[in-house]
């Protein structure tokens, strides 16, 4: 499998790539249209070396096994143990405090395609769930198997739980998460939709219809989607570190002005834009 580098989510990448091993790979044909992605990352720190990585993650649900820190600023010591972890949508930013040497494995699924493999994704909305509780079949002992193998063959193993677990799943209602992660493909590139009826009218359906899909596929309402997708592009427009005229980027991005850009960014990621592009500079 070819590695392929997207920063998107993560905030201030380049620090992290200096202290830890990053890859992402793309996911096989058979899982197209619900796992966009696997991603790994290996570190490997001398004894009291603690990195903090936050994160404003992707409105989608990581499937993960391995040995990271729980998502915390002071998490308690580790080593941790390999298990498998389900995280839902997480609304707010998270923070994982990286020490000693550990690694995670993980497959992050497009906008709703989560919803193949669970009836009700909303459940998982800001929870991180141990695998087995969410298949019988994501037990722990999937990071154990996966611990001594490269990332690809890893990641070969993580993809077989999955496709296994599918093939026991309604047909429609794989279709049915497939053409969700489709249409949401819209809140994410189409700068035009701004508001949850223009995502309705540019998928074909009601807005009552695309919030219900919304609420059982993603976990979260599109109107929020639409607004994390725009505050990603705001911070991945500053990480690009070219000026940034930010009334024309709240025009672009669909602000009626500056002022409600600079809110919903210092609100989302804890700092102000013109602070956050003085910390990329650095």
């Amino acid at each position: 499998m070819t590695t392929v580098r997207d920063t998107r989510g993560i905030i201030a990448p380049r620090s992290m790539m200096r202290r830890v091993r990053f890859e992402r790979l793309p996911a096989p044909d058979a899982l197209s249209g619900l796992i966009d992605w696997f991603w790994a990352v290996r570190w490997e720190f001398d004894p009291g070396v603690r990195h903090a990585q936050q994160v404003l993650s992707l409105p989608a649900v990581n499937i993960s096994i391995g040995d990271p820190p729980p998502p915390s600023e002071a998490p308690p010591p580790g080593p941790y143990p390999l298990r498998t972890v389900i995280s839902g949508v997480p609304t707010r930013r998270s923070t994982r405090v990286l020490s000693g040497t550990g690694w995670n494995l993980a497959a992050k699924t497009t906008v709703g395609g989560f919803g193949a493999w669970l009836d009700d994704v909303s459940a998982l909305t800001d929870r991180a769930l141990p695998g087995a509780e969410v298949h019988p079949a994501w037990g722990d002992d999937l990071a154990v198997r996966a611990e001594r193998r490269g990332v690809g063959e890893g990641a070969a193993l993580l993809a077989s739980a999955l496709l296994e677990a599918l093939s026991r799943r309604p047909e429609r209602r794989v279709r049915e998460a497939r053409e969700v992660a489709e249409g949401a493909r819209a809140a994410e590139g189409d700068r035009r939709v701004r508001s949850a009826a223009d995502l309705a009218s540019a998928t074909g359906c009601s807005v009552r219809t695309l919030q219900r899909l919304y609420a059982s596929h993603v976990g979260v309402s599109p109107t929020w989607v639409i607004r994390r997708f725009r505050i990603i592009d705001a911070a991945e427009r500053v990480q690009a570190r070219e000026p940034v005229s930010w009334a024309a980027l709240a025009a672009e991005l669909g602000y009626s002005d500056q002022a409600h850009l600079t809110r919903d960014f210092t609100a989302t990621l804890g700092t102000t834009p013109a602070a956050y592009a003085r910390a990329e500079r650095a």
